[in-house]
């Protein structure tokens, strides 16, 4: 079985410990995974190239990882929106592996409320085609006072 390429994993690491905030497109996995951030409209597009130490045992994309990109595309277009949220409830659908290249996760809203909200992702591979997709729901939290 294949070992991870240690060098590009700490490279990763570094890179994420060095530029890392506690902020939204900015929190340290966020940068693990060097996923860059796109707002146009009403959509949340986050683009990153795949790296083995994001693999399943088989050799795709791990399942977690998809599932944390599509949370996050449509997190953020909430939080651009109208302030934070929280995931209430999240279902995702797999079609199939990514095993290479660059993968874009595009975030919408299908019906956005003041208390709950419900979004759509879809992530898509170079070639546009759907690796997977998720709908969920969101409640807003209240705004932090200054």
């Amino acid at each position: 079985m294949k070992k991870v390429d240690e060098a590009a994993a700490r490279v990763a690491f570094e890179r994420a410990l060095a530029t890392h905030e506690q902020d939204f497109g900015k929190f340290f996995l966020t940068r693990l995974f060097g996923m860059e951030f796109e707002y146009a409209g009403d959509e949340c597009r986050i683009s990153f190239d795949l790296e083995d130490f994001m693999f399943n045992p088989q050799g795709g994309l791990h399942g977690g990882v998809i599932a944390f990109v599509l949370d996050i595309s449509m997190g953020h277009l909430l939080h651009r929106r109208s302030g934070a949220g929280t995931t209430v409830e999240i279902k995702i659908q797999y079609l199939k592996a990514a095993r290479s290249g660059r993968v874009t996760a595009t975030g919408r809203f299908l019906r956005h409320g003041r208390t709950l909200s419900y979004l759509r992702s879809e992530l898509v591979d170079e070639k546009g085609e759907m690796i997977a997709y998720a709908t969920s729901t969101w409640m807003s939290l209240p705004r932090k006072e200054a």
